[in-house]
C-alpha cells in the first residue's frame, strides 16, 4: 500500500498495529509517522521499527493520508479540535475508540470528511486480533477494503454496519477479558489439585486455544463439538452438568449485556455533550 499512514497514540494498540504492518511488508517504515503526547513512548517505537516521530498533531494529519486515532476516547475530543483545520476531504480519519458513533467525529471535523470507525481487540499484539469496521457515507467500499486489508497485518478484519458496533463490543472487544478469567479458573483449580501453577496455565492456554481453532477450521456448531467430548456417563458432562448448574452461559450472557449498555453509554454521553454545545 502506499498511502502515508500516521499514528496519533503509540500505546499498545496503536504500536502493535504499527509494527503490524511494517513486519508484514504491507507499508514502508517511511510512510508511517508517528505523535503521541508522551514523546519518549514514539521515540522508542521509532528507533524500533524506523517510522518517523512528528512533533504534533497537526504535522502529523498534513503527512499522512490516513490517520489513525489510537488514544483513549476521553481525549478523542481534545485530538480532533486541535487538528481539524488541517483535516481536509481527501484525508481518512480511522478512530479505534470504543463506544464513539461516526457522528461526533462529524460534529467536529464536518460531515463531508471521511470518516471509519473500528474497533480492535487485544490479541491484535500477538498478531490474532479481529477488528470490526465501518465508515460514513463519504468512504467508498474500495477505500474500507483497504482498510481492512491493513487490520489484516495483526489477525482478522470484518466490514460491518455501525448500528452493531456497541453490540460487538463485548463480542470481540472486551471479550478477552473473559477468556482470561476463564484460563485463571481452570488454571487455580489445576493447581488446587497439585498441577504448578506455569504448566497449569500453559495448559488451559492451550486447550483455549485449540478448541477455538477446531470452531475456526472444522465449521461444526460449537455445540456440536461440545457433544463429540461429553460421552455417556463420563467426565466431560459432569463438568458440563455443574457449570449448566451454576449458570455458566447466562452468566456470560448477562456479562456481554452489561458490557453492550455501558457501550451504548459512553456514545450517549459524547453526543449529548455535542448537543449541548
Amino acid at each position: 500500500m502506499k498511502a502515508k499512514i500516521g499514528f496519533i497514540g503509540t500505546g499498545n494498540m496503536g504500536s502493535a498495529m504499527v509494527k503490524g504492518l511494517i513486519n508484514s511488508g504491507t507499508i514502508r517504515p517511511e510512510n508511517i509517522c508517528l505523535f503521541d503526547l508522551d514523546r519518549a513512548k514514539a521515540e522508542a517505537l521509532r528507533q524500533e521499527t524506523g517510522a518517523r516521530a512528528l512533533s504534533g498533531c497537526e504535522d502529523l494529519v498534513r503527512e499522512s493520508d490516513v490517520v489513525v486515532l489510537a488514544v483513549k476516547p476521553n481525549a478523542v475530543k481534545g485530538v480532533l479540535e486541535e487538528c481539524k483545520g488541517v483535516f481536509d476531504g481527501k484525508k481518512i480519519l480511522v478512530s479505534i475508540a470504543v463506544g464513539i458513533p461516526i457522528k461526533f467525529y462529524e460534529s467536529i471535523l464536518g460531515s463531508d470528511r471521511k470518516i471509519v470507525r473500528t474497533m480492535p481487540n487485544t490479541p491484535l499484539l500477538v498478531g490474532e486480533g479481529m477488528t470490526l469496521i465501518c465508515g460514513n457515507s463519504c468512504v467508498g467500499s474500495d477505500e474500507l477494503e483497504e482498510l481492512k486489508k491493513l487490520f489484516t497485518c495483526a489477525g482478522k478484519a470484518e466490514i460491518i454496519d455501525e448500528n452493531l458496533m456497541s453490540e460487538v463490543t463485548a463480542l470481540t472487544s472486551s471479550s478477552p477479558a473473559y477468556v482470561f478469567m476463564f484460563i485463571e479458573a481452570m488454571a487455580d483449580a489445576a493447581v488446587l489439585s497439585g498441577i504448578p501453577r506455569d504448566l497449569a496455565y500453559r495448559l488451559a492456554a492451550q486447550a483455549v486455544l485449540g478448541s477455538a481453532k477446531m470452531v475456526l477450521d472444522t465449521g461444526k456448531h460449537p455445540g456440536e463439538l461440545k457433544d463429540m467430548v461429553c460421552s455417556p456417563g463420563g467426565t466431560t458432562i459432569r463438568a458440563v452438568a455443574a457449570l449448566e448448574k451454576n449458570g455458566f452461559k447466562y452468566a456470560v450472557m448477562d456479562a456481554m449485556e452489561e458490557c453492550t449498555r455501558r457501550a451504548r453509554e459512553i456514545g450517549k454521553t459524547l453526543m449529548e455533550g455535542v448537543s449541548n454545545c
